[in-house]
């Protein structure tokens, strides 16, 4: 191993031998102070390169076990250099797989504490799976000083989620389709979604949840395709370099926080999905890239003979409550939050964050303990997805009180009811109250329930309306990737079509869906797309279709203008102020205070039996100036519901707000031009839902207008 040469600032040929804190490359006075956890190795380099293609280091740093170590901290301040150097690692030690320890001493590593990371145009992921040097292809971490940007004041907006509506949505699909109209060298980057504010703004949405944007190995794919989605993390600090415009080294820095500064300007919050669960290391046969190299036993749950435990379904399972891996997790948050002014985290499969480092499920688990009670995370959006691919289900029952909940039950009901199962009518009764059955014992606020029908992870709204098979050919993988329980129904034609009367009932049900996530009780969340019925041809797995199959297709707008106006109607209406603020109540009490009546086809007599597929509910505001009239039809048949009488309203007469059989404009009607209709019946199509509105001051004429016929 070479060794350096005495420099500015060094003694008697030694560099400064550092400090173990901070961990990571930290710019101070005169140079940069570097610092690793590496246990049980024997030997570790510092590399300075010049370029992220470079195959030899301009520099190599070997690090002194007497000088440069203190308990398992590699450390050493090095004078001259500042942001923008590229460095990595190499750590010899034993290669004992049998016993966690999988040290190559070939490999170049990059930081876990790396806050930026150049990716070379050799990039290679296979030679990162095989021994030997793989400097030349290797990705490299970037030294960055965060204290330098202007922020012009912003903070994060920590919006209440009683006036949250959620935009899931890939950062790069989002515009990187020539339709989206954003000039082409932005396309797909941070940049280009602020190119595309206005559009978010305009729809009303609150909250964009963004897939992943930490650096991701993108060749983690199969053969000829790219990993799309990012869930194949590499760095818990550094943003994805591929998202920026920029190509200098920090470039993804700067963009990604100008990113962040637009959208607070514009009122909308930054969610991010993070992927706390595993790394793109994958199993035994995978790459080593940072963490393996370092402290394989540490990083990482393994079985008793060394093996990965993989509870992820992706080869690896993050030690989650591991002390080291749980300091890990907190200092990514809190770099997060501090210096890139972020709002929330949307924690992927967060049910494993809850197992033990052998994989078992533990009462208490530090980590998620360190999350909840951290002051500096205190009105920070903390989302589970609160499962994992181990079996661990935990939806009503995830620990703390912080945290909200991807509803995964609010999906699977409100599915199965509105595409007409049998035996669910109790249940999508529930999901419309916030699931007091699953969350009820709590005494939590509404909000807890993140409700949603669908998300990245399967079909879009328009392919859960158009397909009953997923069709994921293109991903290479003989349609065996991706589920099979879609609880989806293609309304009597798989994929495409011309005819209009399937058109015209997937119209239909695609409102009936937008209509029961954005009126539920709960925190709403929309897939980006849905708005227009986006389509992935029935693909339910487009992880790795970095293509015109994954990108937002920005032509459907003029396709489907009514979907968007539904949808932006529903909005604008879910955040209209309410004479209630149930932000202040929990569900409970909520459920406790509202006036609620269920009904049937005929009044007081709800149908809860196996084979009902129709419900209704009246809903009285707390000051009585208000009462909705929900009736929703998922039978085949045309069905005549009875209404409550008009000498009980307030304004003495209904009005008709939505009704999904209708085209548009009669869909959803503007709130202050509402139309009268019958008082003592309201006939309802096939697969259908209506709202109707009794108000105090009533602007408009007092005739009656009947729906039109199906």
């Amino acid at each position: 191993m070479a060794r350096t040469t005495g420099r500015a600032g060094t003694r008697n040929g030694e560099l400064p031998k550092g400090n173990t804190s901070p961990l990571g490359a930290t710019v101070t006075r005169g140079g940069v102070n570097f610092s690793v956890f590496a246990r049980d190795c024997t030997g570790v380099e510092l590399l300075l390169f010049d370029d992220a293609d470079d195959a030899t280091p301009s520099r190599v740093i070997p690090l002194d076990p007497q000088r440069n170590r203190t308990y398992h901290y590699w450390h050493v301040f090095v004078p001259g250099i500042g942001p923008g150097q590229l460095y990595g690692y190499r750590v010899a030690g034993p290669f004992e797989p049998q016993r966690g320890r999988r040290f190559d001493p070939g490999k170049v590593l990059i930081d876990p504490y790396g806050r930026a990371v150049a990716v070379p145009d050799r990039y290679c992921r296979g030679d990162a799976c095989l021994p030997g040097d793989n400097a030349g292809s290797a990705m490299k971490s970037v030294v960055a000083d965060p204290r330098g940007y202007d922020w012009e004041g912003d903070l994060p907006l920590k919006r209440p989620y009683s006036k949250t509506v959620i935009y899931e949505m890939h950062v790069a699909g989002f515009t990187k389709h020539p339709s989206s109209g954003v000039p082409e060298g932005k396309r797909g980057t941070y940049a280009g979604l602020v190119e595309k504010i206005p559009y978010l703004k305009d729809l009303g949405v609150t909250a964009v949840e963004l897939l992943p944007v930490f650096q991701f190995d993108p060749l983690d794919a199969p053969l000829g395709l790219r990993n799309f989605w990012g869930y194949s993390p590499v760095s818990f600090f550094s943003p994805h370099a591929a998202f920026s415009s920029k190509k200098g080294p920090l470039g993804p820095l700067d963009e990604f926080r100008d990113m962040v500064k637009a959208l607070h300007k514009a009122g909308i919050e930054v969610i991010l999905d993070v992927v706390y669960n595993h790394t793109s290391e994958g199993d035994h046969n995978g790459p080593t890239f940072c963490f393996r190299g370092f402290a394989n036993d540490v990083y990482y749950s393994l079985d008793a003979d060394g093996s990965y435990i993989n509870h992820t379904g992706c080869g690896n399972t993050l030690n989650a409550n591991h002390h080291v891996v749980r300091r890990l997790i907190i200092d990514s948050l809190h770099y997060w939050v501090k210096e890139m002014h972020v709002d929330g985290f949307r924690f992927d499969l967060a049910s494993i964050l809850s197992r033990d480092g052998q994989g078992r499920p533990l009462k208490n688990p530090p980590i998620l303990w360190d999350i909840e009670s951290d002051p500096a995370l205190a009105g920070i959006k903390l989302i589970a997805e609160a499962w994992d691919a181990g079996g661990l289900y935990q939806v009503g029952s995830f620990i703390g009180d912080s945290w909200k909940e991807w509803n995964g039950e609010f999906r699977d009901d409100v599915r199965r009811f509105l595409k007409g199962d049998e035996g669910v009518v109790s249940r999508f009764a529930a999901r419309m109250l916030a699931s007091p059955d699953i969350y009820g014992h709590q005494e939590r606020e509404p909000e807890q329930s993140i409700n949603f029908v669908t998300c990245h992870d399967g079909f879009t709204l328009n392919d859960l309306v158009s397909y009953n098979d997923k069709h994921n050919e293109a991903n290479g993988e003989q349609n065996r990737d991706g589920s099979d329980a879609n609880l989806s129904w293609n309304c009597g034609v798989e994929g495409a079509t011309s005819d209009p009367d399937i058109e015209a009932l997937r119209n239909r049900q695609v409102k009936n869906f937008m209509a029961v996530t954005l009126l539920a009780l709960g925190t709403p969340m929309i897939l980006m797309g849905d708005e227009m019925r986006r389509t992935q041809r029935g693909n339910n797995n487009a992880y790795c279709q970095d293509n015109e199959l994954g990108w937002f297709d920005w032509d459907q707008l003029a396709v489907h203008p009514d979907i968007h106006r539904f949808t932006k109607e529903l909005i604008r209406a879910r955040l209209r102020q309410s004479d209630t603020p149930t932000e202040t109540l929990t569900l409970n009490q909520l459920l406790g205070q509202a006036r609620l009546e269920w009904h049937g086809v005929h009044l007081g007599t709800p149908d809860w039996s196996y084979q009902s597929h129709s419900i209704a509910l009246t809903v009285w505001s707390a000051s009585k100036h208000l009462v909705f009239h929900y009736m929703v039809n998922a039978y085949w048949e045309p069905l005549s519901f009875t209404l409550p009488p008009p000498k009980r309203l307030p304004g003495g007469a209904w009005h008709r707000w939505i009704d999904t059989s209708l085209a548009a404009p009669d869909d959803i009607t503007p709130w202050d031009a509402t139309p009268v209709v019958d008082p003592d019946r309201y006939r309802l199509p096939p697969r259908s839902l209506v709202v109707l509105v009794a108000k105090r001051y009533a602007r408009n004429s007092p005739r009656p207008v009947t729906p039109a016929a199906p």
